[in-house]
């Protein structure tokens, strides 16, 4: 049996989670006293074989008012190993008609079950076109690629422990 460690504010460590149940990366919906939506939530999947993005999905419907930002919480956390991060852009199809409004999104894996929401991902969508655009739920509305990220040889992080959810870190 595998020791899993808790962090200073009692969260299991994502790594020695993954460890422990021979999990790697994936999806799972977030605590239901943390989802932001009611009703069913569909995990993340990949199109096709050779797609290197895994497909967000709409969990309800949305009115995307022009030239506005949406905040679309998917109620879906990801767990990784620690040198890995997920990378959240909108779908080539989408292109021209939304952006990110922060260009690209960045979920660390220490974003998982932190104590704010439970790692739930948003994608903050911009619609920049001059109409109203609907988004129904189950449209497709991002997607997320999981890489391996390199540190630098005098790496000091300002912290052993994320304190926080979306945009806290190094706050």
């Amino acid at each position: 049996m595998k020791l899993i460690r808790k962090d200073a504010l009692g969260f299991f460590k994502a790594e020695d989670v993954c460890n422990a149940l021979k999990r790697e990366r994936g999806f799972e919906v977030v605590r239901e006293d943390m989802r932001r939506t009611n009703g069913d939530i569909t995990l993340p999947t990949r199109s096709d074989n050779r797609s290197a993005g895994y497909d967000f999905y709409a969990p309800t419907n949305y009115k995307c008012e022009p030239h506005k930002i949406t905040k679309i919480w998917t109620d879906v956390k990801a767990y990784m190993l620690n040198d890995e991060v997920l990378l959240l852009d909108v779908r080539s199809s989408q292109g021209g008609k939304f952006r990110l409004a922060n260009t690209i999104g960045v979920i660390d894996s220490s974003y998982y079950e932190n104590a704010d929401n439970d790692g739930n991902i948003g994608l903050f969508l911009e619609n920049t076109t001059d109409e109203v655009i609907t988004i129904k739920k189950g449209d497709r509305i991002g997607q997320g690629l999981f890489m391996k990220y390199l540190i630098t040889d005098d790496d000091a992080p300002l912290s052993d422990v994320r304190t926080g959810g979306f945009g806290s870190t190094g706050k």
